[in-house]
């Protein structure tokens, strides 16, 4: 008797686990602005675990059609994940470093910043949640020195947005009508030419669901209307994870998500200010006629966001 409870047990559980991957799954492929779905579409990966969970449960009971369900349920999970672990490969070109950090207002360190700036050659930074303190603290720490070229448009807490940069600016551009501030430039390197920069950072879905799909969209539609004679470098805090499909589509075309570029995997960047460990990717590097080797975190001490640090190879004008 106790025997079968047990069995009953472990079906019910495999049942909700595969039920859960299925969820998951579903969740990945959603476009409907409903504030739950999109929330948990940023755990997506972690509800699809649980098919394979299912599976095991099921096999252990000898449920061997629920077996097979779960199986298929987990398979099509890892079909959704595996491009984000299968480095793609890419042509010769000019390599640069660029980094993209989110301050949390002035609240990182700046000294920590401009030491990672330093340490990883970068020539391309782009940056969120800039206020006009922290960008007086980033200079007196050394930043300019570094990154002599800057377009920014510092705010109040969230809204600033800033580009350093080791070659000249030209072009700048803010873009109206955003809740945040959504900036470009021009960077021309020598010997390659012109890259389009851009550092962007639409609202969270928790400010305002039909706000944050439509700016998405507008941020798409300006990536649409990009040069296509130079390369682009886009980076940014999206409020939008890789299982968000408005993120993917912006990562479509002649643009490409540089970690699943690179096969980088899952690089988890918020929340690193809470007791748990960061837990969901929401900070990205997309590119345009470049190609991603290496994307990881690095830690920036006094912000609730790791830093991406990003190896791009541009593509060289024909």
């Amino acid at each position: 008797m106790r025997a079968q409870v047990v069995r009953s047990g472990v079906r019910l559980l495999a049942g909700a686990a595969t039920l859960a991957g299925a969820a998951g799954v579903a969740l990945h492929f959603n476009r409907w602005t409903l504030e739950p779905l999109v929330l948990a579409a940023s755990g997506a990966p972690y509800l699809m675990g649980g098919a394979v969970l299912g599976a095991v449960g099921f096999a252990a009971t000898r449920q061997w059609i629920a077996t097979g369900v779960a199986v298929v349920v987990a398979g099509a999970g890892i079909a959704t994940q595996a491009p984000l672990y299968v480095a793609q490969t890419g042509g010769d070109g000019h390599p640069i470093m660029a980094m993209q950090a989110n301050l949390l207002f002035d609240g990182a360190d700046p000294g920590a910043l401009v030491d990672q700036v330093r340490a990883r050659d970068i020539a391309i930074l782009t940056v969120n949640e800039l206020t006009r303190p922290a960008v007086e603290s980033l200079s007196r720490a050394g930043l300019d020195q570094l990154l002599p070229h800057r377009y920014l448009a510092p705010g109040q807490t969230a809204s600033g947005t800033g580009i350093w940069s080791r070659y000249p600016l030209s072009d700048t551009v803010e873009y109206d009508g955003y809740v945040l501030n959504q900036i470009s430039a021009t960077a021309t390197i020598p010997d390659l030419g012109p890259v389009a920069v851009y550092a962007f950072h639409p609202v969270p879905p928790v400010y305002d669901i039909g706000v944050w799909a439509d700016e998405l969209s507008r941020l798409h539609e300006i990536l649409r209307r990009s040069p296509t004679d130079r390369p682009a470098i886009v980076g940014g805090d999206f409020n939008a994870t890789y299982d968000h499909a408005r993120f993917r589509a912006m990562a479509s075309g002649r643009f490409a998500d540089a970690a699943e570029q690179a096969g980088a995997g899952h690089l988890v960047t918020y929340p690193t200010d809470k007791r748990v460990p960061p837990f969901v990717g929401i900070d990205h590097f997309l590119v345009a006629d470049a190609h991603a080797t290496t994307v990881e975190t690095v830690a920036l001490p006094g912000a609730d966001h790791r830093a991406l640090v990003a190896r791009l190879v541009l593509d060289r004008p024909r």
